[in-house]
């Protein structure tokens, strides 16, 4: 089962949606990710991954277009508002959900406090992982 994480800018969520699905290696799922702008990929995101034991430092930030054209997603999950609101479009069988999360850039915007800032990526860290441990059976029921 083929699942796609899509955010605005494929810089966080999707990242670390990815980077949890693919650690985790939930049973009978292969993870991606992709944006619908690309933004590159945030470097907190890559610390308080790796500081869970999850090496995201080489992914790349891409759009849903940029993966393998004969690559067919059995579910395309937006993590964000404007990525479920301008989802690009996906054959018929796709399935579509939205699991809406914090965007830790926005909301680390104006802390100054380095560890705080980190602590609002970590705790955004680990409910994207709760989500996933609870993949694929969560989307079905949706």
């Amino acid at each position: 089962m083929n699942i796609l994480f899509l955010c605005t800018g494929n810089s966080c969520r999707s990242q670390m949606a990815e980077g949890w699905t693919n650690r985790l290696k939930v049973p009978g799922l292969a993870a991606w990710s992709a944006g619908v702008e690309t933004h590159g990929v945030n470097p907190r995101a890559v610390e308080v991954m790796a500081e869970a034991g999850v090496d995201i430092s080489g992914h790349t930030s891409k759009l849903a277009a940029d993966l393998p054209e004969d690559l067919e997603f059995d579910y395309v999950v937006t993590l964000c508002g404007h990525a479920n609101e301008n989802c690009p479009y996906f054959p018929a069988k796709t399935k579509l959900a939205h699991v809406g999360f914090d965007d830790p850039p926005s909301l680390a915007r104006d802390m100054t406090d380095p560890e705080e800032i980190l602590d609002v990526y970590r705790r955004v860290r680990d409910e994207i992982r709760a989500f996933v441990e609870t993949l694929p059976e969560s989307l079905d029921k949706g």
